[in-house]
C-alpha cells in the first residue's frame, strides 16, 4: 500500500496540481510529476499506484483541507445566512489564490473514467453534506422557507459556485473572483429566506 504522508508525498502533489494544470490530465505523464517534484519516478509509486491515484489524492488533499477550513470558520456563526456568505467566500477565494489548482479542480477533475468519478465524488461528497448543513440550519431558524428541496438547493449552490470559478478560469479573466461573494450571497438568500407576512 502506497504512503500517503511525509514532505516528499506533499512535494509530489504540489508538483501535481502545476503538471496537470499546464498539460491536462492526460497529457500530464508521471515523469513529468516527478521531475516537477524532484524526484525520481520510481519515487511516485511508493506513494501512489497510478496517475489517476494522484488525481484522486490531489483532491482529497485539497478539498479535504479547504472543507475542514471552511467548517472551522462558519462553526462559530450562529446565523445560517453568515454561515452561507462564508461558504461562499471561502470557496470563491481558495480558488481566487490557487489558479493552477482552480484549474484542476474545474477542468481535470471531470474525467469519464468511472473509477476516477467515484474517488472525487467520495471527496466532493463531504462538502456537499457542508452545505446541506447550512441550509438545514437555515430552515430550522426560519431564514429559508421550510418548503425548500435540499438537494435542489445544494445542487443551486455549489453549482453557482462551480460555475463562477469555472468561468473566471476558461475566460483567463484577471476579474477578482471574491468581488462575487456578495452577489452570489444576495441571490441566495433572496431566493431562499421567507417571505415577509
Amino acid at each position: 500500500m502506497a504512503k500517503k504522508t511525509g514532505e516528499k508525498y506533499q512535494s509530489i502533489i504540489e508538483a501535481a496540481v502545476k503538471v496537470i494544470a499546464r498539460y491536462g490530465y492526460h497529457q500530464a505523464q508521471v515523469s513529468k510529476i516527478a521531475k516537477e517534484a524532484s524526484v525520481a519516478d520510481g519515487t511516485i509509486y511508493l506513494y501512489f499506484d497510478n496517475k489517476d491515484d494522484i488525481l484522486i489524492s490531489l483532491f482529497k488533499e485539497k478539498v479535504g483541507t479547504f472543507i475542514n477550513t471552511a467548517r472551522a470558520r462558519i462553526a462559530p456563526l450562529e446565523k445560517a445566512e453568515d454561515r452561507l456568505r462564508e461558504l461562499i467566500y471561502m470557496h470563491l477565494w481558495q480558488m481566487s489564490q490557487d489558479r493552477d489548482l482552480a484549474i484542476v479542480t474545474q477542468i481535470e477533475t471531470r474525467q469519464a473514467n468511472p473509477n476516477l468519478r467515484a474517488g472525487i465524488y467520495e471527496v466532493l461528497k463531504h462538502y456537499l453534506d457542508l452545505i446541506d448543513e447550512v441550509i438545514f440550519l437555515g430552515k430550522e431558524q426560519g431564514v429559508f422557507r421550510p418548503d425548500i428541496e435540499h438537494r435542489v438547493a445544494r445542487k443551486m449552490i455549489f453549482g453557482t459556485l462551480d460555475e463562477a470559478v469555472t468561468s473566471w478560469v476558461m475566460n483567463e479573466r484577471n476579474q477578482n473572483l471574491v468581488s462575487l461573494v456578495d452577489p452570489i450571497h444576495n441571490l441566495f438568500i433572496n431566493g431562499l429566506k421567507v417571505a415577509k407576512q
